[in-house]
């Protein structure tokens, strides 16, 4: 088994990244990574709200809104005694999923899903197809 230098957990507080995360934990215990990355996507907010808020102010809030979508993740990471270092974007999830994958070395990037298929998969979209979309390594879905 080739080892990898670092799993990419995107989390979004849910109970499907938790067992993402969790997916992630199992991989790294059989020396699959030697590091473990878990990353909140918060989204940009609308232009209106942008221009009445300063930047500082929304700057705290993602990284408020990204510390409490994190935090379970966080504490499930601790508890398996894997440290873990977390980071938090602000734009589109594929893209910038993506772009932390390339910028951390990751050789994998693990996700959970809450496997919407069909056609409500296509009206509400998927945070899943968007990741697989852009992601130039690997990626796990996990349900």
């Amino acid at each position: 088994m080739t080892t990898m230098k670092a799993i990419l957990v995107a989390a979004d507080g849910s109970n499907q990244a938790d067992r993402a995360l969790k997916h992630a934990l199992e991989l790294i215990a059989s020396g699959l990574a030697s590091e473990l990355h878990i990353l909140n996507v918060q989204p940009n907010l609308s232009s209106r709200v942008a221009s009445f808020i300063s930047r500082e102010q929304i700057e705290a809030y993602h990284r408020e809104e990204g510390e409490k979508a994190l935090s379970s993740a966080v504490a499930i990471a601790k508890q398996a005694s894997v440290p873990a270092k977390t980071h938090i974007g602000v734009g589109r999830q594929g893209e910038i999923v993506a772009d932390f994958a390339k910028k951390l070395g990751a050789g994998l990037v693990v996700l959970g899903t809450r496997g919407h298929t069909g056609l409500a998969g296509v009206l509400l979209g998927s945070v899943a197809q968007d990741v697989i979309a852009h992601s130039s390594v690997p990626v796990t879905l996990v349900k």
